[in-house]
Formats: C-alpha cells, structure tokens, sequence
C-alpha cells in the first residue's frame, strides 16, 4: 500500500479553501439541529445535493421535528420519499424517529457510539450527525472523503476491502481537527463533491494540489481504485395495471422489506407471458396465445373477468444489482368485488394514486395513463 503518512496542514487548507469557495447556504446549513442534519444526511447517502434539496425541504414543511416524524403514518413518510431510492432509508428514519420521540425525550444521543446504536445510522453518518451540530470532534468517511484521501494518498488498494478502509478512517482521524469541526467535516464533503470529483476533478483549484500523489503522477482519475464489476443479472416481470369501471386503477402494499419496502405497487406477474407454455397449468385449450395465458392467470389470481387488454410499452430499470426489464398491461376487469383486500390491495384514482408513496418505474406507468385514453 501507498505511504499513509498524514501531511502537513491538511486541515487548515481545507479550511481556508471552505471559507472562501465551500457552500454554506445549501437548507441543512441553517439551524443545525442534530434531527435537521440527520435528516439531510441520510437523504444525500447515494443521491445528488440537487435532486436532496427539494425532498428535503417538503420533508422539512411536513415533519418539522423529530416528534413530528414519529407521529406520521408510514404510508405518508414514504410518500415523501417517492423518488429518492433506497426506500429502507425512509423506513428506518421513521423508526429511529419513534425511538428518540418516545424513548429519548426527543434528544439524540451526545456520542458517536450512541447515535450508531439507532436504525440506519453507521459510524461516518453519525459522527457527521454530531460534529455539525454539535461540533464535536468525530472525523467521518463518506464517498467524497474517500476519494479525496484515496487521491492525495495515491491508495493503490480498493477502499472496500477492510484493511484499506481501516487505513482510511485513520487518516480521516488525523486530519479532522479539534477545533471548527463540523465546519471542517461539510468543508472536506465539499472539496469531494465540488472539486475532487468523479470523472472531472478540477485538480488546478484544490487546496491540497502540491500534496496530492495521483495528480504528481498525472492519474487523478485512477483512483480511488475500482472494484471488478460484475454483470448485472436481468429479471423480469409483468405489471398489470387493473382498471375498474371508474377509472381506478388496483395498487397492491408491497412487503415492509425487500425491495420497494412499504410502498405501493401495481400487481405483478412475474413470469412474462412469452414463456407460459401450452403446458402451463394456466393453460386451457382456449388459449391459443401467449397474452391468453397472462389474462387467464390473472382472472384466477382475482376471480374476475377481463373485458380488453392493451400492452403498454415496455421499459428497463435498474437497480444497484440487477436490471428489472417491465413490461406493464392495461387490463379493465369487469367485477371488482372480490379484489380490494384491507392492508394489501386498494383501488385508487390516478389522481390519488400519484399522492401515494411509489416506486419511481409504477410512478412512471401511472403518469403515462393520465392521457385521455385511459
């Protein structure tokens, strides 16, 4: 592995650079209450500033504290999330909410190991959780930090393998200083997500340019070392969008875990139709089809009579470890009572069901059926 050795007056440069270049009127940066930044923090875990600043600030209007974050219904926590991603985020801040409201008199916990024992918090959220509220003295390691350190370091390892993070975080130790820390812990966030980016790092502008090894050996972009990736696999599934005489479309409660934990859905067949065969079970002899076999299995699923179905176009979303190719059916079904089911199955307007919490592919399907043609 590279020299690890910390260099000198990493800190203060950081510092000066923040001062005069960092952003400081981003929502999170006013009132820096420990539940605000929290709240900030975990919606900018794998997602953009500008895509975080709207969320954060209807999140903000709609549960202003941690009391009223624990009071809400799930269903309207996930609501707000719709579109962020990585759902389980939303679940565990409702959960971490009721125990601070409810157990904790509202106050989080004053120490690093404290904060971690909540859902959802790990150790280089919760140090940043405390020193920018609270400045105290806790260094963090997110994706910016990693970076940079990997970079002005020139670590030859990938920084997910445990012995190259342990180095990190005792870099990250050494350069988080006593004093101006929560200034110090959003200033190296910054010079991560401003200067030392991805694929374009404006190396000129750095602060710490005449230390940093990978710009001396003209390879910035080398590092941090990447990890093999594998293939993504590639699943797929039918999402049958079930009308009803009145223009409501059938949502079903996913699982409160896996994926799209919590959130509303449309049912889903998740064998394609094209691989039903004549001796699927659901055959009879008067399917002649492959769309035949779909509508036959869903008239058994909900006991009840499709009068046309339309095949929408097709789409492809992609998860962090799998594709999931879609491919929606509109379907008007002739009876309904037999359908709805309390807690898992609902008929909603298109209208209210945009207001619900959903994935950003059944938002996307919902969308498109507000034409006139639905």
């Amino acid at each position: 592995m590279t020299d690890l050795t910390p260099i000198d007056n990493f800190s203060p440069r950081v510092l000066a650079w923040f001062d005069e270049h960092g952003r400081k009127n981003l929502p999170w940066q006013s009132n820096k209450t420990p539940y605000r930044v929290w709240i900030s923090e975990i919606m900018l875990q794998q997602t953009q500033v500008v895509t975080v600043i709207p969320y954060y600030q209807k999140f903000m209007n709609s549960f202003p504290d941690v009391f009223a974050l624990a009071a809400a219904h799930e269903d309207d926590v996930l609501a707000h999330w719709s579109g962020l991603g990585y759902y389980a985020r939303a679940r565990n801040l409702h959960k971490t909410a009721k125990i601070v409201a409810n157990e904790m008199n509202g106050e989080f916990p004053s120490t690093v190991e404290g904060v971690c024992e909540l859902a959802g918090i790990g150790r280089s959220t919760a140090s940043a959780i405390l020193s920018i509220s609270r400045d105290v003295q806790a260094a963090i390691l997110d994706g910016n930090v990693k970076r940079v350190l990997s970079r002005v370091h020139a670590v030859n390892t990938w920084p997910g393998e445990k012995k190259t993070e342990n180095a990190l975080w005792e870099l990250a130790e050494a350069y988080t200083p006593a004093t101006r820390c929560g200034e110090y812990t959003q200033a190296i966030m910054d010079l991560g997500a401003t200067l030392c980016t991805r694929s374009k790092p404006q190396c000129l502008l750095c602060p710490i340019q005449s230390d940093c090894n990978a710009l001396i050996t003209g390879t910035p972009t080398d590092f941090p070392i990447k990890k093999i990736k594998k293939e993504k696999p590639t699943k797929a599934t039918n999402m049958l969008v079930l009308a009803n005489k009145q223009q409501q479309v059938l949502l079903e409660k996913r699982p409160s875990t896996g994926i799209w934990g919590g959130l509303w859905s449309l049912p889903e067949n998740t064998l394609p139709a094209s691989l039903l065969s004549e001796n699927d079970p659901l055959d009879n002899s008067s399917a002649e089809k492959p769309e035949d076999n779909l509508i036959l299995a869903v008239e058994q699923r909900f006991q009840t009579r499709i009068k046309n179905h339309k095949q929408l176009e097709p789409f492809r979303h992609t998860f962090s470890h799998y594709h999931l190719d879609i491919q929606p059916h509109q379907l008007h079904v002739e009876t309904t009572h037999m359908i709805s089911e309390a807690g898992k199955y609902q008929w909603y307007s298109l209208e209210d069901a945009l207001l619900l919490g959903l994935p950003a592919p059944i938002r996307t399907i919902l969308n498109s059926l507000l034409e006139p043609t639905f």
